[in-house]
């Protein structure tokens, strides 16, 4: 049996009818590629009583929000389209490169990437929904972490599509300077194909030199 859950906006209705307004809800992609940088999402839905559901004119059917790993390329394409051209929705987009993710480690940096996120919102958020275990500390902002909140709640699902899309979209322009790797295929993730290049080629200057394989192979 497939499972029908999509993400909801069960956690903003319960802080919207608390008093907070400015809801921004969190995710990143790409702590775990072996290059290329991590990139955060910040999502604010700017109105409590948003009805948003996505028609996609082509299959003539309603789309329903996921997280971005359990969407195809198409539709997270088609959900960034909608979601960044929402008059309703605020979004900011926070980078942070390899070179710093070697420097302070990826657990930093995506807490880096995820801080910058909410800066480029150019709106003072009141509340917080991060994906994961961890809260941003440096943030005087009321926060609530969730455990696969790209699963459960709406502004972290569409956090989650518009940082995938964003990075997936850098990983294939660097493909064109890279194009030995065929990062346009997994977009700097480990896969088989990729430890193979590497080892050919060896590592390139969007590599992340902390981690395995990458540190291993001669400089």
């Amino acid at each position: 049996m497939k499972n029908k859950k999509y993400a909801n906006f069960s956690e903003e209705l319960k802080l919207w009818k608390r008093g907070y307004r400015v809801v921004v809800g969190l995710d990143e992609a790409g702590r775990g590629p072996l290059a290329g940088p991590v990139v955060a999402s910040a999502i604010c839905v700017a109105s409590a009583k948003l009805k948003f559901q996505p028609f996609d004119c082509a299959q003539g059917k309603k789309l329903k929000i996921k997280d971005s790993k359990k969407l195809s390329p198409k539709k997270r394409e088609q959900w960034y389209r909608a979601l960044t051209a929402h008059p309703d929705i605020k979004w900011g987009i926070g980078i942070v490169s390899e070179k710093i993710i070697d420097r302070v480690n990826i657990f930093e940096a995506t807490k880096m990437a995820m801080t910058r996120a909410v800066e480029d919102l150019k709106i003072e958020p009141e509340f917080l929904l991060l994906d994961g275990n961890f809260t941003l500390e440096e943030l005087s902002i009321s926060q609530k972490a969730i455990i696969r909140g790209d699963e459960k709640v709406f502004s972290c699902a569409a956090a989650s599509i518009i940082a995938k899309v964003t990075r997936d979209r850098i990983m294939r322009r660097y493909a064109k300077k890279y194009p030995q790797y065929g990062l346009e295929k997994h977009k700097g993730y480990g896969t088989r194909a990729h430890r193979e290049a590497l080892k050919k080629h060896g590592p390139c200057k969007i590599h992340r030199r902390s981690f395995k394989p990458v540190c291993l192979l001669p400089k």
